[in-house]
């Protein structure tokens, strides 16, 4: 596993992280192999978990404070999310910050999440959602400011709204948020614009989430893939979505390198990019884990294959089905 400075904070992190909403909201999740994967995880040197209350109501942080105390000896990172008060994913431009993130609730998701982590500060604490016309709003910078005098929170983070990564730039130059997580992947190019710039003179931490595209860029999914009525990605792959979505897949197929699989194509797609610090796979299966932890060894994709994959480039905004 090779790791990556973590921005400002200075934390060592793996640059293979793990995504553990899978674990909580999506079909497929047994405990026991929960454990086992991220038993695995560890062992193999990933050092860096991203969870939220909103996964499972708490459930995917407890599980997080499992594995945490299985392992003391270690230094693990554990990154979790306030969820929105009004629980609506994502923000929308005529939310007020009084709905989503007022200050005694934000002290309240705080406590909750140290008592579901088992910890008593938590690494990183991330808003689920955000709009950046709450910059400047005192009420949210007062609250993170006194929580991390009380040891409670070691630096903040903003996971930012699907498709929207500029809706992040006036807050980040407020100087009180020190992480950013953001859809970065072969598909979703859109953060290199302003977004990651942005983090690099200001020594930001970066974390690109959702890797795969939701699992289109496994390559497995076809036009009449479908997924039970209690799993997220129902809601999320209507048909419009998903015939695309396996249309923009399918053109990828012929630039697989030989010997390389589509899922190992888009980590290194993204590892190959050093404004990243860390990409946080679902992992629920020990061959995942497996698998997306060995693309950790330093090998970024020829230039010549990274100059076609800008061309794959797929710039979407927000509908009503994109969660």
């Amino acid at each position: 596993m090779n790791y990556r400075t973590f921005g400002r904070t200075g934390w060592e992190v793996s640059e293979i992280g793990y995504g553990m909403w899978g674990l909580a909201d999506w079909t497929g999740s047994e405990r026991s192999q929960i454990e086992k994967a991220l038993d695995l995880a560890v062992e193999r040197g990933c050092n860096f978990f991203d969870t939220a209350w909103g996964y499972g109501s708490g459930l995917s942080e407890q599980i997080l404070g499992e594995l945490l105390k299985r392992h003391p000896e270690k230094t693990l990172y554990s990154a979790t999310k306030i969820p929105p008060k009004n629980r609506k994913w994502p923000s929308k431009p005529d939310f007020q910050l009084d709905d989503v993130f007022p200050s005694d609730y934000i002290v309240e998701y705080t406590e909750k999440s140290l008592q579901n982590l088992g910890v008593e500060t938590i690494d990183l604490l991330q808003f689920h959602v955000w709009e950046d016309a709450w910059a400047e709003r005192e009420e949210w910078q007062d609250t993170i400011t006194k929580l991390t005098q009380q040891g409670k929170v070691r630096a903040w983070g903003i996971s930012i709204n699907r498709w929207e990564p500029d809706n992040s730039l006036k807050t980040l130059q407020t100087g009180l948020i020190d992480a950013v997580q953001v859809i970065y992947n072969i598909f979703d190019q859109n953060p290199e614009d302003n977004l990651f710039p942005l983090c690099r003179e200001l020594n930001l931490g970066v974390i690109a989430r959702v890797p795969f595209d939701e699992g289109t860029l496994t390559g497995t999914f076809t036009k009449e893939t479908t997924f039970p009525a209690n799993d997220w990605r129902s809601t999320y792959f209507v048909p419009e979505n998903l015939n695309s979505s396996v249309d923009h897949a399918d053109a990828l197929k012929p630039l697989i390198p030989e010997g390389m699989t589509m899922p190992e194509m888009a980590l290194r797609f993204i590892l190959s990019n050093p404004d990243v610090h860390t990409t946080i796979p679902g992992m629920r299966q020990l061959r995942n884990v497996e698998a997306n932890t060995a693309v950790s060894d330093g090998r970024g994709l020829l230039p010549e294959l990274l100059h076609e994959l800008k061309g794959h480039r797929w710039d979407r905004t927000p509908t009503e089905w994109s969660q």
